[in-house]
């Protein structure tokens, strides 16, 4: 841990009222809240020594023992919208419902987001573990420097890119990755867990913000593993000059709107998505690493969310996510959400995942 920074200290009406005007269900509060921006030491994409943040929130109820969530956040391309830095962000009241019910939560705002310098490498599976676990040790350490201690079980769950980081996190702490920390239950929210069919859907426009998502991956991932030698073998004229300045992270989500066509194939040369429809060498390899983030038996209880309605992330993933996990031996529950669009569905799942934590024993 590098530093520890006071950003939210609530009552539990307080807390209650937040959930409301982000409109999350607030029956299940029960205590007030007290949240730190925590900077802390990790490793980037090469191993070498860097700093991310992290939200960490606590129970204002006395109890010196505490089970712990790891909350994986879904899609950010602005580095101040994560929880940590953003006080309206729906991350923010995520940590604050499960701190409320009496758990403490870690909510990585992962590389290059918040305080963290660089760019985000959106979806790379190493970088997303190192970052997660990380800010669980250093979440540990925060609490034991205040007298409390975190069990040992985490209790993973996420949302959107944060539902294969569920995933991803979870087997490592059930591999043993951390000799402290060990898996205590799963709970993935409309995750891209097919992520070939995904992109693939998204270089034909068959998903929403097609053109965000895609752009937002070619770039990050030309960045770590190189998709292209020049931008104007993968974006048309003019975005080849524009697209790779707009992802540095310092751009919000209405800015990209506004500088980003509609489509995808407005955005993307023919031959390029043809790539991304049909993947070959290290693009198909390193996609293959987030086609199979379920395909593993997880020795703890699974529930997947989604909704029927999602227009971004399609029900087929969490379909097939389940699949996989059955395949293996396990036996995960799969819940509809129903006809509610992506960014709902995790409003209406959180009340039934902070019931599934606490029925975990």
């Amino acid at each position: 841990m590098v530093s520890a920074t006071p950003v939210a200290q609530l009552d539990a009406e307080e807390v209650a009222a937040r959930l409301k005007d982000a409109g999350i269900e607030a029956a299940q509060v029960h205590y007030g809240v007290r949240a730190h921006r925590i900077v802390y030491r990790t490793v980037d994409t090469e191993g070498r020594p860097t700093t991310a943040s992290e939200l960490v929130a606590m129970p204002s109820n006395g109890r010196s023992g505490l089970r712990v969530v790891s909350w994986l956040h879904g899609t950010e391309v602005y580095r101040k919208q994560v929880a940590s830095v953003n006080d309206e962000s729906t991350d923010r009241a995520t940590a604050l419902l499960f701190a409320s019910t009496g758990l403490a939560v870690s909510a990585p705002d992962y590389l290059g987001l918040g305080e963290g310098p660089g760019s985000h490498p959106y979806g790379h599976p190493r970088a997303t573990v190192t970052a997660s676990v990380d800010a669980l040790r250093a979440a540990r350490t925060f609490a034991g420097r205040r007298g409390r201690s975190l069990e040992r079980r985490v209790l993973v769950s996420g949302f959107s890119q944060g539902g294969p980081a569920t995933m991803v996190v979870g087997r490592a702490l059930q591999q043993g990755t951390d000799r402290y920390f060990r898996l205590g239950a799963l709970a993935p929210v409309s995750g891209p867990f097919d992520l070939s069919g995904f992109e693939a859907a998204a270089a034909d426009d068959k998903v929403a913000r097609s053109s965000l998502y895609l752009a937002y991956f070619v770039t990050a991932w030309n960045r770590v593993y190189g998709l292209y030698d020049t931008p104007n073998q993968a974006f048309r004229a003019p975005y080849d000059k524009t697209v790779e300045g707009l992802f540095d992270g310092n751009h919000t989500g209405a800015e990209l709107a506004d500088a980003l066509p509609p489509t995808a194939k407005e955005l993307f040369t023919p031959e390029f998505l043809q790539k991304v429809r049909h993947p070959t060498g290290v693009l198909r390899r390193r996609l293959r690493a987030l086609d199979t983030t379920c395909d593993w038996r997880p020795g703890v209880p699974v529930h997947l969310f989604h909704a029927e309605g999602d227009k971004d992330v399609p029900f087929a993933n969490s379909q097939h996510c389940r699949r996989q996990l059955t395949a293996n031996g396990a036996y995960p529950k799969l819940t509809d959400i129903g006809n509610v669009d992506h960014s709902t569905t995790v409003l209406k799942a959180l009340p039934q995942v902070v019931r599934e934590f606490h029925a975990v024993r």
